[in-house]
């Protein structure tokens, strides 16, 4: 499975996503050098196809450069003479530190690092309920059950909550009413292209739209150099809902047209769906007061001794990932 190793362009000066996004993408890099595990640093390309569209380049290219992260404008022609398939009619801004990773090779390795460390994986273990013990001073009662009915509970001196779209709700059972939390779920299909042509070789990404909760049904690609497309954003109630939908795919389309005219529409099928959770139905790029954005959540829950919640974990949680378990010892220990 691929995924991106984002550069932290997009989620504002001050966010946890881009201080964990920062730290995070280089420990990604450098862990996939010690380690063998497949990634391709292939850049990054930001498309605008107008005069406004241009103008978001222009901010993003300025808000990079306050942060320390390298983007730079390259020519229209000579984009096209690295890409000639791709279509960008007013301005291509590159990422150059954007990256791709095999995933699952990734995830692979920190379950053998665990386990090596002397830690348990408990997989295909529901998690039925989580009793505070004096507040968290004397741990926490974690009652679980077994795909084949059996119960089971251990006693746990701290207890972080990574529960991914599980982790509102979980924290919602732990914690008073008055912090409950709502979850949002955002579905995003992944479409799939077998024709041999286009092939573009960097990642491409329309320009962002305003306020909108995604980032475009941008193009990637796997190790092996073959093409994908999406997410896109559909809200739906139930976390479970992996179902891919017909009526996404038309859209879909359209907005890969405007960058890749020469796709073979009838050779791009609906793939596979993935579920983001989310804090609200806001813009996924930090534009400013009132735009919506949500950050990280990663806390100390204050009157819950040893209790970390981490919720909204979305992109860039992957890259993050490392300087996440960084800060969450931090909290614990530092």
């Amino acid at each position: 499975m691929l995924s991106v190793i984002h550069a932290g362009i997009y989620y504002g000066p001050t966010s946890l996503k881009t201080e964990l996004c920062l730290k995070g993408k280089q420990m990604m890099y450098d862990v996939c050098q010690k380690q063998g595990i497949p990634y391709r640093n292939c850049k990054k390309w930001i498309l605008a196809q107008d005069e406004q569209q241009h103008e978001q380049l222009d901010k993003t290219h300025d808000f990079t450069k306050s942060i320390g992260v390298p983007t730079h404008f390259i020519s229209l022609a000579e984009a096209a003479s690295i890409e000639p398939d791709v279509l960008a009619r007013n301005a291509v801004l590159e990422s150059p530190t954007t990256g791709i990773i095999d995933s699952h090779t990734y995830m692979a390795y920190l379950e053998a690092d665990f386990q090596s460390k002397g830690g348990d994986l408990a997989c295909h273990t529901e998690v039925v309920a989580v009793e505070p013990l004096a507040s968290g001073s004397q741990g926490y009662q974690v009652k679980t059950t077994s795909p084949s009915g059996e119960d089971s509970s251990i006693t746990a001196e701290t207890l972080i909550n990574s529960a991914g779209l599980a982790a509102v709700p979980l924290s919602n059972s732990i914690l008073p009413h008055d912090r409950y939390m709502k979850p949002y779920y955002a579905k995003g299909s992944y479409y799939s292209y077998t024709a041999a042509h286009p092939k573009p070789n960097t990642l491409i990404y329309p320009a962002p739209s305003t306020g909108a909760a995604g980032l475009g049904t941008h193009l990637t690609m796997d190790m092996t150099g073959a093409i994908r497309f999406g997410p896109d954003v559909e809200w739906v109630d139930d976390p479970n809902d992996l179902s891919v939908n017909e009526e996404r795919l038309s859209p879909a389309l359209d907005e890969i047209k405007s960058y890749l005219p020469s796709i073979n529409r009838e050779k791009v099928h609906l793939d596979y769906a993935g579920i983001r959770p989310k804090l609200g139905k806001g813009s996924a790029v930090a534009r400013g007061k009132g735009d919506g954005f949500s950050d990280f959540y990663i806390k100390k829950e204050e009157g819950f001794e040893g209790f970390i919640n981490l919720l909204g974990i979305e992109s860039p949680g992957l890259t993050s990932s490392l300087a996440i378990a960084d800060m969450v010892e931090d909290l614990l220990y530092g």
